[in-house]
């Protein structure tokens, strides 16, 4: 037994290895095609304008130096040992953390927070020990509200960074890569060819989107390890070939005499050096479609070689050939005879990290409309397969526009640069802010540790992001001003949002009012189901009354549906719906509050309404069997007798097909905070009254001749379904088929 136990051990340890590695080769497309092709444009950045390569090497070794440690400190130390490990529940970027943020501490603005979302299985709270600066800090950000804004505006902030650089990195990659053609190329035609080329390319890239990553994603992972075996090789070659002994100047020694001789101007040149780092965002925002082993090993073991060897190679031609000083760049250091099919290589390396960063900038956008920060617009989900593939129309095309108008207006690499380097450095500034908060609230770390993590990332991000500042006239002035312009329009709707449901909220009308209105007052009942959608998690909103009064008829099944967005990344499908009775029975009004992660893929018109009607048919016998248990105890079935004058009655998880873990919880009229309740409804009692239901109709009414009524054809959009209400002397039952 221990021998078999131990191969099944093995094997499901080797399956485990099998994965993580085929993750780790999947993540290369997706996360490093843009860290990847920074080689091609990080050397002729930098040595454009502020600073020049000279006889004694001081400035390329120290640029090298630069390069090495940068890579090492950020990506390296910073987001795969650390910044890696602030998943929220295996999702990374921005909202991750934010959510994380809002979970452990109530600073979220969004002002429908319920206690019944965090039994939610995804809502992973660990336990606070009891520590003073834990408890202290949490109060402090809960006590302040300029504070829940203040944070909300930084994590909007770093978005609009990130759609920045979803504009800019497209236009850079595939400029840099087309810009090899100027060494086989007259300076004439050179100047004609380049832009033409990139804008094409650009145009093809964004008219494709629409087929989705899926239809081409498995050629992503084997181009960029074609292009980082590419480099590595080429890097080899020319340290072997040109300067041997070029490992010296990964001394931080180096960096002293760089800045000793090139003095402000070197400081200056920062700004291109930091785009070696470009693209390593991608390795926490994309965390949820792969691991944190894959992304590691990914990384450690063969990206940060590669590009370690790329940019030694470089400096050790540059070394040892002074006459080209004037054309620093990535293409000087390939021998002619590989150029042209190195191009070829680099063009499709530019075009896949283009791709990835476009991708982001879709997710990202679909994530700030789940928190109500971005007007809404379609979203098209290009697989069903695959999860958070998407795309969305506005967005590609405007991106397309814009980063057309970006390669056609700056016209070089310089330009270019200092924009992308001031919108990623900006991106790093909120990521190493918000993960202080998330090790104070969520790992439970002293403040000490959060400072030190703040102070020596946030130095050298502040470093870098202080150098691409001064260039605000030679190009970074674009992310300045589209971030400006995207996070006022983001907080205002944010804003409106808040004010919308707080207008909803003091004017909704009472259950008495809805159970006022019968035929006395003309109010009819029509056949079938009303579906009438709300931001209100309780209440009767007062758009209802107002079609009421104008229109006094509504259907005989009315439901109350509000969609909202919990600060998870998943809710499972099992835990969507919450479901409640609204007033007696007899007035068949229900209340249905579906539950959507900020990840979450959200269901088209069709089968939202099937999926509902089926999770209506499940909770019509459980509420009947509940009301029927509190008739035997003597309890009236009217909402005051429990305490709720608001008539709402507790709400209870609708799984799949049955209750498979019926958490009960009752309504508070504010829905700020809601008690749960220790009851617990079990799968067999519910499963006894859908088998004596089966048993009644295949019968053929034998043991009672129920009474039925059948609803169906009346929801919006077309849908068929019908939802068939059944009334016995043994139960209730209902069911739907759409």
């Amino acid at each position: 037994m221990d021998i078999d136990n131990g191969k099944c051990w093995h094997n499901s340890k080797k399956d485990s290895w099998r994965t993580t590695l085929l993750l780790a080769y999947q993540s290369l497309g997706v996360v490093y095609g843009d860290l990847s092709t920074s080689p091609l444009y990080v050397y002729k950045s930098t040595f454009a304008e502020d600073i020049h390569h000279s006889e004694t090497n001081e400035e390329i070794f120290g640029v090298l130096s630069f390069v090495f440690w940068t890579l090492t400190l950020v990506p390296l130390f910073k987001y795969v040992f650390i910044v890696l490990r602030a998943d929220d529940n295996g999702e990374g970027g921005t909202f991750a953390l934010y959510s994380s943020i809002c979970r452990h501490a109530k600073v979220s603005l969004l002002p429908n927070r319920q206690i019944a979302d965090e039994s939610l299985s995804t809502y992973k709270l660990e336990q606070s020990p009891d520590r003073e600066y834990n408890s202290k800090v949490r109060m402090l950000l809960e006590k302040y509200k300029f504070l829940h804004t203040a944070l909300l505006i930084l994590v909007l902030l770093g978005t609009c960074m990130v759609i920045g650089d979803g504009l800019l990195t497209p236009a850079i990659s595939v400029f840099s890569a087309v810009s090899g053609l100027e060494l086989s190329m007259s300076k004439n035609h050179h100047q004609y060819a380049v832009i033409p080329i990139t804008c094409f390319i650009l145009v093809c890239l964004f008219a494709l989107q629409h087929y989705g990553t899926h239809r081409v994603g498995f050629f992503f992972a084997p181009i960029v390890l074609v292009w980082l075996v590419c480099i590595s090789a080429l890097g080899l070659y020319n340290i072997i070939h040109w300067n041997p002994h070029v490992y010296q100047a990964l001394s931080p020694y180096y960096m002293l005499k760089f800045f000793k001789k090139t003095k402000s101007k070197g400081w200056m040149s920062l700004g291109g050096i930091l785009l070696c780092i470009t693209g390593s965002e991608a390795m926490f925002a994309d965390l949820g479609h792969f691991s944190y082993a894959a992304i590691q090993i990914a990384f450690t073991f063969l990206v940060y070689p590669a590009l370690i060897l790329a940019y030694m190679g470089q400096a050790a031609y540059l070394s040892r050939n002074h006459q080209n000083a004037d054309q620093i760049g990535f293409y000087v250091s390939v021998p002619e005879s590989l150029r042209w099919p190195v191009l070829a290589i680099a063009i499709l390396s530019s075009v896949v990290g283009s791709q990835a960063i476009i991708s982001g900038t879709f997710s990202i956008i679909n994530q700030s409309q789940s928190l109500g920060c971005f007007p809404r617009v379609k979203v098209v989900h290009t697989s069903d397969k695959i999860h958070g593939q998407i795309y969305i129309p506005e967005i590609n095309w405007m991106l397309m526009i814009l980063c057309i108008a970006v390669t056609i207006g700056f016209r070089d690499i310089k330009h270019m640069g200092n924009a992308s380097g001031l919108a990623v450095m900006a991106v790093m500034l909120v990521t190493t802010c918000l993960t202080s908060l998330v090790i104070i609230l969520c790992w439970h770390k002293p403040p000490i540790i959060a400072l030190f993590f703040l102070l020596f990332f946030g130095s050298v991000e502040l470093l870098y992001f202080s150098a691409s500042l001064v260039k605000f006239r030679e190009g970074a002035w674009l992310p300045i001003l589209l971030a400006l312009f995207l996070v006022t329009v983001m907080f205002v709707w944010h804003y409106a949002t808040i004010k919308k449901y707080e207008y909803d909220l003091h004017n909704k009308v009472s259950l008495e009012w809805l159970l006022a209105l019968g035929p006395t007052l003309g109010i009819c009942r029509v056949p079938g189901i009303g579906l009438v959608f709300t931001d209100l998690t309780s209440g009767i909103p007062a758009n209802f009354s107002r079609f009421v009064t104008n229109l006094p008829a509504f259907h005989r099944i009315l439901v109350f549906v509000c969609v909202k967005f919990v600060p998870v990344p998943f809710v499972p499908p099992a835990e969507r719906y919450l479901l409640g009775r609204v007033g007696p029975a007899s007035l068949r009004a229900y209340r249905c509050i579906v539950r959507y992660g900020y990840r979450d893929v959200h269901q088209d018109v069709d089968s939202f309404e099937s999926d509902l009607v089926r999770r209506l048919a499940d909770f019509i016998p459980y509420d009947w069997c509940h009301q029927q248990a509190n008739a035997g105890q003597g309890n009236e079935d009217h909402a005051s007798t429990s305490g709720r004058s608001s008539g709402e009655h507790r709400l209870a998880v609708v799984g799949n097909t049955e209750f498979s873990r019926s958490l009960v919880f009752d309504v508070d009229e504010n829905m700020q905070q809601e008690s749960v309740s220790c009851g617990f409804q079990t799968v067999e009692s519910i499963g006894d009254i859908i088998e004596m239901r089966d048993e009644i109709f295949d019968d053929g009414g034998a043991i009672d001749r129920p009474v039925c009524t059948e609803l169906s054809d009346y929801l919006t959009k077309g849908t068929k379904c019908t939802l068939k209400i059944c009334t016995t002397e043994c139960g209730a039952f209902a069911w739907a088929q759409c």
